[in-house]
């Protein structure tokens, strides 16, 4: 009996000291997120950044886009890319071994040719079978690069092997960028204040679901139809102005998105480019970078963040789909760690090392598998009669309580300094999906997560799984 008892009091402990922890760091990152988003606010509000383009020295940039299978949204998104505003700026578009007509399409609208392109082949890629460029000097700018199939980081490595500019925009095909995008990601590039190499710098990515989208632009920004995208859009708002923000404060960052994020191309040669053998390469990446700044340039160092709305994407619309994006995700997080596991509470990477990579691993790995558990735990020490269901009652009123603040707090951010969704019938809207997020997509998220483990560790599954495009809402 003193056995026992000690064991669950162990146990209390366990889920106590978890619960305020997590607790604790909410509230952290919702005040580290309010002062960055008040700081970069209050310093940006007045500076108009068109004046950018005017500046006799700027970093060139080269736009890399990998391509699979994504002929219902290709030219849009190229068009948006053609659009972009900034002085020496390239397109490279990587078709990664589409079996669709991606490839095809591109030719006849672009009126792409082949050509004879000479490049130092500095990272290993499949086999390139084409490089094209576009008869029509409109379209100068423009690249297509046509090769085997071998993955999105495989497609990354090939446009940087291209790539002859300073720093490259590795975006997802299925985007459309705002016309800013270039000169506000590029700033903190161009600042010096902290005597620090802006190593990487990224943006904000929303949901294009159910936007008007007219010649590769934005031009009405709608709250999605789709339930699946509309629980997305909530999530979004949190991870982007609250999570990644207050992170950006600390300069504690580890993922940059790798649907939208612009990097130091130097620097990812000299760590080998991206990673083939892993599904998340954007968290593995930043990491790597982070850990060779430290290793072996040793100097200060940053990893920037904007907060303002550059990039919207099309995300998953049916549960099949999201599944297999949160699998992967999962997957990556946890292939990620383990490579880099000598950072783990390691003072030598400082932050990173002590507060970043601890955090994703106690309550982004582990995360899914302390909520079952303890739930489990719950539900039997309930019929057993050990513990007194009015107490579970109001501890669930609160955390529930508290779930519905945290998110109301990242939409009064939204609706407050960007007020991209105007309608305030979104507001009505979101606050239905907050509360329905916690009953249905939440859990949802914790399954497809345990299954992602299940299928990394058993399975042993690898591969990004088939992800189906609807296509943006074009006229």
């Amino acid at each position: 009996m003193g056995i026992e008892h000690f064991l669950h009091s162990l146990v209390n402990i366990f889920f106590l000291v978890y619960g305020l922890t997590l607790f604790v760091s909410y509230i952290i990152i919702g005040v580290f997120s309010s002062l960055e988003l008040t700081f970069y606010h209050n310093r940006n509000k007045y500076f108009n950044f068109n004046i950018i383009n005017d500046f006799k020295q700027l970093p060139t940039i080269s736009i890399i886009a990998p391509c699979y299978n994504e002929e219902k949204s290709i030219i849009e998104n190229v068009r948006s890319l053609l659009a972009l505003k900034y002085p020496e700026l390239d397109v490279i578009v990587v078709n990664d071994g589409s079996t669709d007509n991606s490839l095809k399409i591109l030719k006849e609208t672009y009126n792409l040719v082949k050509v004879n392109f000479a490049y130092e082949h500095i990272l290993s890629t499949e086999e390139v079978k084409g490089i094209y460029k576009s008869s029509n000097k409109a379209f100068s700018q423009l690249v297509v690069i046509d090769k085997e199939n071998g993955g999105k980081s495989d497609a990354l490595n090939a446009g940087i092997n291209l790539s002859r500019n300073e720093l490259f925009l590795a975006i997802d095909v299925d985007c459309i960028l705002e016309q800013e995008a270039i000169s506000r990601m590029v700033k903190p590039f161009l600042e010096e204040e902290d005597v620090r190499k802006v190593i990487a710098s990224g943006g904000v990515v929303r949901i294009a679901n159910n936007c008007k989208i007219e010649n590769g632009q934005i031009v009405d920004v709608k709250f999605p139809k789709n339930i699946w995208a509309e629980f997305q859009t909530l999530e979004y708002m949190r991870v982007f102005t609250l999570g990644r923000m207050a992170w950006s404060r600390i300069n504690g960052l580890l993922i940059i998105s790798g649907a939208f994020g612009l990097f130091d191309k130097d620097i990812v040669l000299k760590v080998g480019g991206y990673d083939t053998t892993t599904v998340g390469e954007d968290l593995e990446l930043v990491l790597r970078m982070r850990k060779y700044m430290h290793n072996v340039e040793k100097k200060k160092y940053k990893v920037a963040f904007i907060p303002d709305p550059l990039c919207w994407t099309e995300v998953p619309s049916s549960l099949k789909m999201l599944s297999r994006q949160r699998n992967r995700w999962a997957r990556g997080l946890i292939d990620t760690f383990i490579k880099h596991k000598d950072m783990f509470f390691n003072p030598k990477y400082g932050r990173i090392g002590m507060i970043s990579y601890p955090y994703w691993f106690f309550f982004e790995w582990m995360a899914p598998f302390v909520e079952v558990i303890g739930i489990s735990y719950l539900i039997t020490m309930i019929s057993l009669g050990k513990i007194d269901l009015s107490i579970v009652i109001l501890f669930s009123i609160f955390a529930f309580s508290f779930g519905l603040l945290y998110s109301s707090f990242s939409v009064f951010y939204e609706k407050l300094i960007f007020s991209r969704y105007r309608d305030f019938k979104f507001l009505f809207k979101i606050f239905f999906i907050s509360v329905f997020e916690i009953f249905l997509f939440h859990p949802l998220n914790t399954i497809f997560s345990i299954k992602g483990n299940y299928d990394y560790f058993i399975k042993k599954k690898k591969g990004w799984g088939k992800m189906k495009r609807e296509g943006f809402n074009s006229n």
